[in-house]
C-alpha cells in the first residue's frame, strides 16, 4: 500500500514543474492585441459584402482587443484579431442559446 503523503509529494512536483517557454512566446503573451478602427471598418465591409448589408461591427466600450457584430440591432457575437506566426486572421465567436432554436 502506498502512503498518501508520498503521492501528495509526487503530485506537488508534477504540478509545480513548468515547461520552459521561449522568449518570443513570453513577449507575445505580454503584448495586447488591439483591434484598430481601420480593421473594424474593413471587417464591417467584408461582412456586409459577404452576408447582409445590415451587418454592423462596433468597437466594444471597455475592451479594445475585440469588436461586437450586429445584424441590425440584434447582437450576433464578437470578433477577435488573431496574429500567429506572422499570419493575420480574425475569429468570430457566436453563442446560440437553446431557447433561440
Amino acid at each position: 500500500m502506498v502512503h498518501l503523503s508520498a503521492w501528495g509529494s509526487v503530485l506537488k512536483r508534477v504540478y509545480t514543474c513548468q515547461r520552459p517557454v521561449s522568449q518570443a512566446r513570453q513577449i507575445k503573451r505580454l503584448r495586447r492585441i488591439v483591434l484598430k478602427p481601420e480593421e473594424i471598418r474593413k471587417l464591417e465591409a467584408y461582412l456586409k459584402r459577404t452576408f447582409n448589408q445590415s451587418m454592423v461591427v462596433k468597437a466594444r466600450p471597455k475592451k479594445d482587443e475585440s469588436a461586437e457584430v450586429y445584424l441590425g440591432d440584434e447582437f450576433l457575437g464578437v470578433v477577435f484579431r488573431d496574429e500567429e506566426d506572422g499570419e493575420l486572421s480574425y475569429n468570430f465567436s457566436m453563442a446560440i442559446l437553446d431557447i433561440d432554436l
